[in-house]
């Protein structure tokens, strides 16, 4: 499903690589053998996987870090020159909803100013690039329904985050309408798409009011684990799933004739909606514990209830979730317990990262 020899040598840039997704997808994107320029902000001052990754395995010729702000439009420039990128993977963001409570401002601007600045700098290019543009699966006006989300379907969103992804989702249509094509003020060479995923689970997330990195913290500490919305519904993936999609979805464009630069949901099969109550009793399978029903029902709004149709990218991109649940609780408890008993966090992304390229490749 994934090319290695596409990507070996490969000019890639990174954004948002000392974030959870970002850190898991430079990892992965170092092992096909590309060339990776990265821009982020600097990682959380808390744990944070790509501090841990890094130690083992820092900037070298295979890689080059940089820690920028999306706002700075003329540090993309100069890096976009540098790098001269053939694949852009723009992860960066402010990914969290309550976060977004507390900074609508800072969370609107990263997510939609942000994403525009990248494209702005892309535009200087002389040579085809495929852009993936990562937004979220909560950028649907969600309706709280049993049925899965279509990429067609009305986009919304009721938070500050959910809004301002569904806002650049619009922002980036807009742009590759206005400014990708044959005329005098567009360019030929930019191919975008965007992708839509969510509530991806794996080791090394560390966020805050994230049900699994609060989970892995409470048992680690041997305390009960709080839980805030134990009836809410989630599709719940491991990282590497959505990735293996983006990585697709950029082959694809690059190397298609007619590219489909459009809109894909990525999302676990059906059986992977579980409420985050079950999340919480299959955790404690594999590592025993308690829970607390911390529910409050002054808290900001979030959804209870989402669910993506996926099947777009299975006929036009030939991708299909390899792990199912089991798998996917198997694989994150045992990354967070290997690390909690000496494991080091590289060790353990390397074991998951080969054990799913092995899925890829038996899957018929």
């Amino acid at each position: 499903m994934v090319d290695p020899c596409f990507w070996r040598g490969r000019r890639v840039l990174l954004t948002g690589h000392t974030g959870f997704k970002g850190s898991w997808l430079l990892v992965w994107l170092q092992e096909l053998g590309a060339q990776v320029w990265t821009f982020a902000l600097e990682p959380e001052p808390a744990s944070n996987l790509f501090r841990d990754l890094v130690q083992d395995r820092p900037p070298s010729d295979g890689w080059q870090h940089q820690i920028g702000d999306l706002a700075d439009l003329e540090a993309l420039k100069s890096l976009v020159l540098e790098a001269q990128p053939e694949v852009v993977l723009h992860l960066a963001a402010q990914p969290l909803v309550r976060r977004s409570y507390e900074d609508p401002l800072g969370t609107w601007s990263t997510n939609v100013m942000g994403s525009l600045h990248l494209l702005e700098a892309l535009r200087l290019l002389q040579h085809t690039c495929a852009v993936v543009m990562v937004t979220t699966d909560k950028v649907y006006e969600n309706r709280e329904w049993a049925y899965g989300y279509r990429e067609p379907d009305r986009l919304g969103g009721h938070d500050p985050y959910s809004a301002s992804k569904a806002g650049a989702e619009i922002a980036i249509a807009s742009w590759r309408s206005s400014f990708c094509g044959p005329a005098l003020h567009q360019t030929p060479h930019l191919r975008i798409a965007t992708a839509r995923a969510g509530n991806v689970i794996g080791g090394g997330d560390w966020a805050a009011d994230r049900i699994v990195p609060d989970a892995m913290r409470s048992l680690a500490r041997g305390k009960p684990i709080p839980v805030r919305n134990p009836k809410a519904t989630r599709p719940w993936q491991h990282v590497l799933e959505p990735l293996a999609g983006y990585l697709r979805l950029a082959e694809v464009m690059a190397t298609e004739s007619a590219p489909p630069c459009e809109a894909f949901n990525f999302g676990p099969a059906l059986a992977s909606n579980r409420p985050v109550r079950e999340l919480v009793a299959s955790i404690l399978e594999h590592w025993p514990g308690k829970w607390l029903d911390q529910s409050d029902p002054t808290a900001p709004h979030e959804a209870h209830l989402l669910h993506l149709q996926i099947d777009k990218a299975h006929h036009h991109l030939g991708w299909k979730p390899c792990w199912d649940y089991a798998t996917t609780l198997a694989r994150t408890v045992g990354w967070y317990r290997s690390v909690h008993e000496g494991a080091t966090p590289l060790e353990c992304c390397l074991s998951d990262l080969n054990a799913y390229t092995a899925s890829m490749s038996a899957a018929p």
